[in-house]
């Protein structure tokens, strides 16, 4: 149960698929029935989504955020493998200075008096007292920030010619190394980290599930496997005893057999003989067929070195034309570089002036939401101004109604007083007129 689990953890850690499917069939084996007159277990139950889930060659990029993860994993297994490869070039410079060229040859003399330096100032370290202890530590620092600095600019240049970098591969590489195998293992961290990043929790809960049953099953295939034993222990003996019976009659077979070895040799010298004619025909037909065959060869050879020749002509031309294009590629790319530079700059000074605008037209917001509060205000007082000027109006037309009804009333009974009056004296002169009379 652990062996198998195991193996089936190695081969998803390592994509291997070949481990997957001896892992399956294993499994498909230990699911088969034991024989008749033992308890059948039940067969494990795996899912197509789980085999497919457990599939290396399924996993593939899905998001942005994950290629850009394996990108950056990648670019550092490039960088690892060059780093490794410095000491060694360092080592046979004058060999490898016409391929690097000046300006990475330079850089590698300098990377490597540092490491001149660090290994004198290492050794000095360990000899002289401990009173110098501060300023060798800080001496230590800067020449480790100078290396640093000094390899990431080796591996700038290498880096900026993938040619080159293959070359200097193919050249200097050398395997069982420390630094091959810390490579290999982060290859293995890369692939490892690629399934994880491709794992849903869903799948990763399946998974589980999927190497529990599978430890169960083998559980139960350990106890069917002791049951199995112990009948084959019987069946061993009952074999054992029909072995013996047939050692008897393969001894009275020995005998039978010798007779007829003696006529097959006989047989057998005969096919010789005929086999040797044959053989020397057959070889002086090969010898005449393999003349034959050098002549063509001598001509296909004539034509090759013709081709050859042709080809390296076309290829000479073609590479003229590649670094031609590469360098306006290179114009390109700076000139479209100048381009955004300015646009970017022009978008910053508009963004600057957006930003100035908006925040004077908050400020205005502000005082227009004070005035528009203060204006509110004054309308309400305007509005109970006017009411009470209407009001006032209003009870002074009333008044000035009633006062002129109140004249109107006093003016008519002032004339009807009068007419009253005026009418008792006009009698009054009527009766004394009479009187008279």
């Amino acid at each position: 149960m652990h062996s198998t689990h195991k193996c089936l953890t190695e081969a998803m850690a390592t994509g291997d698929p070949a481990g997957l499917q001896v892992s399956s069939q294993d499994v498909k084996q230990r699911d088969k029935p034991p024989a008749k007159g033992m308890a059948t277990p039940e067969k494990a139950t795996i899912t197509s989504n789980a085999m497919k889930m457990l599939d290396p060659h399924r996993l593939k990029p899905d998001s942005i955020e994950t290629e850009r993860i394996i990108t950056v994993l990648d670019e550092t297994i490039a960088k690892l493998e060059l780093s490794s490869l410095i000491p060694r070039i360092i080592d046979s410079l004058d060999r490898f200075a016409d391929m690097l060229g000046p300006e990475i040859t330079n850089n590698l003399t300098e990377h490597q008096k540092l490491s001149h330096e660090m290994e004198h100032l290492l050794s000095s370290s360990e000899e002289e007292d401990t009173m110098r202890a501060e300023e060798q530590r800080g001496c230590l620092c800067l020449l480790e920030q100078r290396l640093q600095c000094s390899v990431r600019n080796v591996l700038r240049l290498l880096l900026a010619s993938p040619s080159l970098c293959q070359a200097l591969k193919y050249e200097v590489w050398v395997t069982e190394s420390p630094a091959e195998v810390f490579i290999k293992a982060f290859g293995e961290f890369r692939n490892f980290m690629l399934e994880r990043l491709l794992t849903s929790p869903v799948e990763e809960e399946e998974k589980i599930r999927f190497v529990e049953d599978i430890s169960l099953q083998i559980k139960k295939n350990t106890e069917a496997i002791t049951a199995l034993q112990a009948e084959l222990a019987a069946a061993i003996r009952t074999q054992e005893e029909e072995i013996h019976k047939k050692d008897n009659v393969i001894k009275d077979l020995k005998t039978s057999m010798q007779d007829l070895t003696k006529d097959c040799e006989a047989g057998i010298q005969q096919l010789k003989q005929e086999g040797e004619k044959q053989q020397k025909e057959e070889l002086q037909a090969s010898q005449a067929r393999c003349a034959r065959l050098q002549q063509d060869i001598q001509q296909l050879g004539a034509q090759l070195n013709a081709l050859v020749l042709e080809h390296r002509a076309s290829e000479l031309a073609l590479r003229k034309r590649k670094c031609r294009m590469e360098m306006e590629i290179g114009n390109w790319i700076q000139k479209y570089d100048a381009h955004m530079g300015e646009k970017q700059a022009e978008y910053e000074e508009v963004h600057a002036a957006y930003a100035e605008e908006k925040a004077q037209l908050s400020l205005l917001m502000e005082k227009r939401a004070v005035l528009l509060q203060e204006y509110s205000q004054i309308e309400e007082e305007r509005r109970i101004h006017q009411e009470k000027k209407e009001q006032a109006l209003k009870e002074f037309n009333t008044m000035t109604l009633a006062a002129t009804r109140i004249q109107a009333f006093w003016r008519g009974y002032l004339v009807r007083t009068l007419f009253k009056s005026k009418r008792k004296k006009k009698k009054k002169k009527a009766k004394g007129k009479k009187t008279k009379k």
